[in-house]
């Protein structure tokens, strides 16, 4: 069993119940942190159902946005979403994006990094459309800090009844999630003055239900972990994780990200 094998993104309505309402919260709070000119020419990279897109639409004044996925279901599903005229959809990855040397004043890319298995590939690409001075910026989540706190409450649990799953977990899975280090990986890629901030949110669950069904829908790690499960160990899993928070009233969990920006030299 290896972690890849349970990074599952292509049904993009199951994606919305486990995380996009959270990736639209956190997507807003980026786009005003990033503070990004107006008028400019913007690349996504992962742009998953189009939180990112839509919040870059809707607060960032772009020129245009081109928005590209690995997954043919999340750009589908981002394309019928969005009907801006300044907004493009591609299926297309890091390594060759669709973009002349040079060309492009933003590029951006939304809880994307850290699945990106060659990311001083992806970050040297990055540097290649780009026009000079223009604008790197990413954001992940906090993983190392157990910073999304719905998914780490969740592999501790489950690591109480499964050994294996303390492999799976995006704590360790993803241990460069951490300002100083996705700083680093910026400089190494010849970025200038790499400035990386946390930003954050509130997750609320009306009640345990709503925490526990986003992971039976088998779109991301932790769900599809979850959906792997035989029946008995589901069923111990939901218990463990009922004694931790409880079943009545409301859930509040904070969710934290790093936002990471800096510009190309001339």
């Amino acid at each position: 069993m290896t972690s890849a094998n349970f990074d599952a993104w292509s049904a993009g309505q199951n994606y919305e119940h486990y995380m996009g309402r959270w990736s639209r919260r956190i997507a807003a709070r980026y786009v005003d942190w990033l503070a990004a000119p107006a008028n400019a020419d913007w690349l996504e990279i992962g742009c998953g159902t189009g939180a990112l897109t839509e919040a870059v639409l809707g607060r960032g004044e772009p020129h245009s946005i081109t928005a590209t996925d690995q997954s043919a279901d999340f750009v589908a599903h981002a394309r019928a979403a969005t009907t801006d005229p300044r907004a493009r959809f591609e299926v297309g990855d890091s390594s060759r994006l669709p973009a002349s040397d040079g060309s492009i004043d933003v590029v951006t890319s939304g809880l994307v990094l850290n699945f990106i298995p060659d990311r001083p590939a992806a970050l040297a690409e990055m540097h290649r459309v780009l026009k000079p001075k223009g604008l790197l910026s990413f954001y992940v989540w906090d993983y190392p800090g157990g910073g999304v706190g719905f998914i780490d409450g969740f592999w501790k649990a489950a690591g109480e009844i499964d050994p294996r799953a303390d492999a799976l977990n995006e704590r360790v899975r993803f241990p460069f999630c951490t300002g100083e280090a996705l700083a680093g990986l910026c400089r190494q890629a010849g970025f200038e003055a790499p400035l990386a901030e946390p930003i954050e949110i509130e997750t609320l669950f009306p009640d345990f239900e709503s925490f526990w069904h986003p992971f039976t829908l088998g779109a991301g790690p932790a769900p599809g972990y979850c959906a792997s499960l035989a029946a008995e160990q589901r069923a111990m899993l939901r218990v463990r994780l009922e004694q931790e928070l409880g079943t009545d009233g409301p859930i509040s969990l904070a969710a934290r990200a790093w936002a990471v920006k800096a510009q190309r030299p001339d």
